[in-house]
């Protein structure tokens, strides 16, 4: 793979947001927080009629970004920041920037941009991400 800082990542896109899978998640994690699931708990918050997703699937939209373009295995660093919530119905879009390339250990490491777009707002989830190159 040649890959050069400037270079961006292929978008990897989730349509729409799906509450179902929020509650799912927050089963699976035991989450008692009711935001995942009870829309009038949101709208309390001045988010409107909707369910805020859980950070860990946020962050796996990225994943599944960064696997489809190095491979799986290939993540070696994440950091992340969660400046905004993702809401049910949000069409999303994982983004990313090659930022540097360099050798480590006999490896190419690819260092990394990395971010959620929402149509009309700032990047719900954004950071850094180390992956070593096919």
């Amino acid at each position: 793979m040649n890959v050069k800082a400037g270079d961006r990542i292929p978008d990897w896109v989730m349509e729409s947001v799906r509450p179902e899978r929020m509650r799912t998640m927050a089963a699976i994690l035991r989450d008692p927080n009711p935001v995942h699931w009870d829309r009038n708990s949101v709208a309390a918050l001045g988010f409107g009629q909707h369910t805020i997703n859980q950070g860990p699937l946020g962050l796996s939209y990225m994943i599944n970004m960064l696997h489809d373009w190095a491979g799986p295995g290939a993540i070696r660093r994440l950091v992340m920041t969660f400046p905004m919530a993702v809401l049910d119905g949000d069409h999303i879009t994982a983004k990313g920037v090659v930022t540097g390339v360099r050798e480590e250990a006999g490896k190419r490491l690819a260092d990394c941009d990395i971010w959620l777009e929402r149509p009309g707002t700032e990047p719900p989830l954004k950071g850094t991400a180390t992956v070593e190159l096919p």
